[in-house]
């Protein structure tokens, strides 16, 4: 597609727009306190035909009224036109234009970024992502150039980030091994119940009895204590996992699309650059510029896919930090708070065994130690005596009731099924 842009009695020389549609447009803008619009103004007399807008800025009335963008052609200032002048010209037009409203007419440039994201710009990024992890010093000696925000505080904050999660990943192999060893407390109470409960059954005197089926009871009661701060305690492993399996992850991968698009960014400021260095160099040996003659329509579409890979980058470096700042103040709370839950569950489990304990005074416990109730075989081996005072069906019976059986007991749990912890 080409359009007429100045024909003389020389020559006819027609734009070259890389199959991109223009249309026309009106944008009628408020100046700022210094007397500006917000754009920066390319081309012009004497290299090229056409003006066009390089940067929008932010906070200004072209970036809040959103009608321009970067690539826009310039045709007229309130109704005047500005074809043949140079964009020195046509900034003095704005500044100096009478009070109220700037009225610009424009050619939109209607280009796809896709166009504009060659091979070049694919090496840049590549390139950039090179430099990122390397120093200054081998930068330099390796021939590349360290762009500007290379040396971003969102990169450190990203490493601290990983630092914190593997110290999070600590807490919580930590937490887990402690409240194994805790399991495994509660079931030395209860094999410490079911023994002395076994003695008191075979106790012939019903005093020493009555102490250590009273002793048995209270180990007994501490294993169950130890279970309820268990199920107190396995939401602690929950909540820790959720930072390490599902908040860090998210705000990493939304690092990751912020580098992405910063690199991006950062190539297509570099392309616009080489450009610029290029048409410079032409100018200064007075030789014509296909592209500028023509429009210069391929820098005008670098110079907008540049303004929406910056949009993009803005926008994931917000949505980057207000991630951290919420995972910052994350870490700090559910420290604190599991903190607070452990040491307060770990208090009432020492309180309450401490009291089951103190109703335990048992001590000293009268048995008479018969040679028919304990006796020792020639083997070694301690013989209880119950085959020959024998144990009728009563006493079976009773044992039975008092489910001294480990495998059948009520108060028989698994770790595992307790806190989940594999």
């Amino acid at each position: 597609m080409s359009r007429n842009i100045y024909d003389d009695e020389d020559e006819v020389l027609d734009e070259d727009t890389l199959g991109m549609k223009v249309t026309s447009g009106t944008a009628t803008l408020e100046r700022n306190e210094k007397n500006m619009i917000g754009i920066s103004i390319g081309g012009g007399a004497p290299y090229c035909p056409c003006l066009y807008v390089v940067q929008i800025f932010d906070n200004t009335p072209a970036a809040k009224d959103g009608s321009l963008a970067a690539g826009d052609e310039l045709v007229a200032i309130n109704g005047k036109s500005v074809k043949g002048f140079a964009k020195g010209e046509v900034a003095k037009l704005i500044q100096q234009s009478p009070s109220g409203p700037v009225t610009i007419h424009y050619n939109k440039l209607h280009a796809d970024p896709k166009q504009g994201k060659s091979l070049d710009i694919v090496l840049k990024k590549v390139k950039h992502k090179i430099v990122e992890n390397i120093s200054s010093s081998t930068a330099d000696a390796l021939g590349l150039s360290r762009a500007i925000l290379t040396n971003d505080s969102l990169v450190k904050r990203h490493n601290e980030l990983e630092r914190i999660a593997q110290m999070y990943k600590g807490l919580v192999d930590h937490s887990r091994k402690v409240l194994k060893a805790f399991f495994s407390l509660s079931q030395v109470h209860r094999e410490f119940g079911n023994v002395f409960s076994c003695i008191g059954v075979r106790e012939p005197l019903p005093g020493a009895s009555e102490a250590f089926t009273k002793f048995g009871n209270a180990h007994r009661n501490m294993e169950k204590y130890a279970i309820e701060t268990l199920k107190k305690l396995k939401p602690m492993i929950s909540d820790l996992n959720t930072y390490l399996t599902k908040a860090v992850p998210d705000t990493r991968l939304t690092i990751k699309k912020y580098l992405s698009a910063k690199f991006e960014y950062l190539s297509y400021c570099l392309k616009v650059k080489e450009m610029d260095d290029e048409e410079y160099s032409y100018n200064m040996v007075r030789e014509p510029l296909y592209r500028v003659e023509t429009g210069n329509y391929e820098y005008r579409l670098v110079l907008r896919c540049r303004q929406e890979a910056r949009k993009q980058f803005a926008r994931l470096r917000a949505d980057v930090l207000v991630k951290i700042e919420l995972l910052d103040n994350k870490h700090v709370q559910d420290t604190v708070v599991q903190l607070q839950k452990f040491v307060s569950a770990i208090a009432q489990f020492h309180t309450q065994c401490y009291e089951v304990m103190q109703g335990a005074t048992v001590f000293p416990i009268e048995v008479e130690l018969f040679e028919q109730t304990f006796s020792y075989n020639p083997s070694g081996q301690i013989n209880d005596g119950l085959e020959e005072e024998g144990i009728d069906a009563s006493m079976t019976d009773q044992m039975a009731d008092l489910n001294l059986d480990a495998a059948a007991s009520p108060a028989s749990h698994s770790v595992d099924d307790l806190l989940d912890l594999n």
